[in-house]
């Protein structure tokens, strides 16, 4: 399929399908075998290979969302970070990771690190000086999240691509929270963009899946590990995939839009202390964000006035759900002390600035005065409890 001049909204819809040759359907067909003929083909396909036709069609897809070479998709985002950093580092090696990122990240880092003898160095990602210092002669990988989980703190994407090609070292990013939709990184010098597929990409919280996107020779890395740890999804989820990615570019469109309407909202509510959202002027990050993002993102963190129970709010809420993930086309909250970095220590989690007051909102398609009549109702109840 030419693609040269496809927009964003027609890549995601037409790119990479498989045709429909026997009925002439207007969607790719599922192909849920498990078992495929070796002699007298030009590919011996089987699932743990990562090339069955529903496999490599969405490969396509969402290699060309990212202007990369070439992609793999995976069981889940923790499959593609784990396999990813495994591929590129080994005993003796060191890698530099930012402070801020999700804490399934982390807490991989922290417990299988150590026993693999691979030194690791967290930093402040958004000072350029302070990343350089951080390197030594055995670092392999740069590794970056942005904007970050929870507190939506952005790195400047250019400064550390600039970084790791200074030094020969291999850029990693998490791009799950921006989405193709707001960012990509690899325009921006980065070499290997990782997805939870879970999230933007899935976007209908029906669907666990991971993604990597990079050049060929760094995918063929990438592969030889992959083979091994076994993390490939069934074609059933890579076909449900490939349906939600249709309408990534619109759903996400208007995720932004209400994302920032109601971070403007909450910010100059009463009963809220703090809004963390890179759409926001007051964002410490703003200025960078503005920069490399087309968009903002659906996600946003807010810590209530003290006084108020973070817990006690989220029960009374009735629209908004309190929910494990994020970014689906419902609105869903949660704590992040509770939930996504749990498995981090009290300590770990003050490092990264993270309060147990603090709540994680991912923002959906709804209306949003209806988003903020729930948010309101639920102050209202909470305020009446300390009357």
């Amino acid at each position: 399929m030419q693609s040269k001049k496809m927009g964003f909204n027609t890549i995601c819809t037409h790119y990479g399908e498989i045709e429909d040759t026997q009925f002439q359907g207007a969607i790719s067909p599922i192909y849920l075998s498990t078992s495929y003929a070796f002699d007298n083909v030009d590919t011996k396909r089987y699932p743990r290979y990562f090339n069955t036709p529903n496999q490599e069609a969405l490969c396509k897809k969402i290699a060309k969302l990212e202007h990369g070479e070439a992609a793999l998709i995976f069981g889940s985002g923790m499959a593609a970070v784990s396999t990813t950093l495994f591929a590129f580092i080994k005993h003796g090696d060191h890698i530099v990771l930012q402070r801020n990122i999700y804490g399934g990240t982390a807490n991989l880092v922290n417990e299988e690190f150590d026993k693999h003898g691979i030194e690791y160095t967290y930093i402040d990602a958004t000072n350029a000086e302070t990343v350089s210092k951080a390197i030594k002669k055995n670092t392999k990988v740069l590794y970056i999240e942005t904007p970050s989980n929870p507190l939506l703190s952005v790195i400047d994407i250019e400064a550390i691509a600039n970084i790791g090609k200074k030094h020969n070292i291999l850029t990693v990013i998490d791009n799950t929270f921006a989405s193709p939709v707001n960012q990509n990184p690899i325009l921006m010098g980065i070499d290997i963009v990782i997805h939870s597929a879970t999230k933007y990409l899935g976007g209908h919280s029906d669907i666990l899946a991971g993604a990597v996107v990079a050049s060929e020779e760094h995918m063929d890395t990438i592969f030889q590990v992959a083979k091994n740890f076994g993390g490939s999804l069934s074609d059933f989820t890579v076909w449900m995939l490939e349906r939600s990615i249709k309408t990534l570019g619109i759903r996400v469109k208007q995720q932004n839009q209400n994302a920032q309407e109601m971070a403007e909202w909450l910010q100059n509510h009463s009963d809220i202390d703090q809004v963390y959202y890179p759409g926001l002027p007051s964002h410490p990050d703003h200025a960078i964000a503005k920069k490399q993002m087309r968009g903002y993102g659906g996600m946003l963190s807010f810590e209530l006035q003290p006084g108020l129970d973070a817990s006690k709010f989220q029960a009374q809420l009735s629209l908004i759900k309190s929910s494990m993930s994020l970014a689906g086309v419902e609105s869903t909250i949660l704590s992040p002390t509770l939930t996504s970095h749990a498995l981090l220590s009290e300590q770990e989690r003050a490092d990264q600035g993270i309060k147990d007051g603090l709540l994680r909102f991912s923002v959906g398609i709804e209306e949003v005065e209806d988003l903020k009549q729930d948010i309101t109702a639920a102050l209202e109840v909470l305020k009446k409890e300390y009357a």
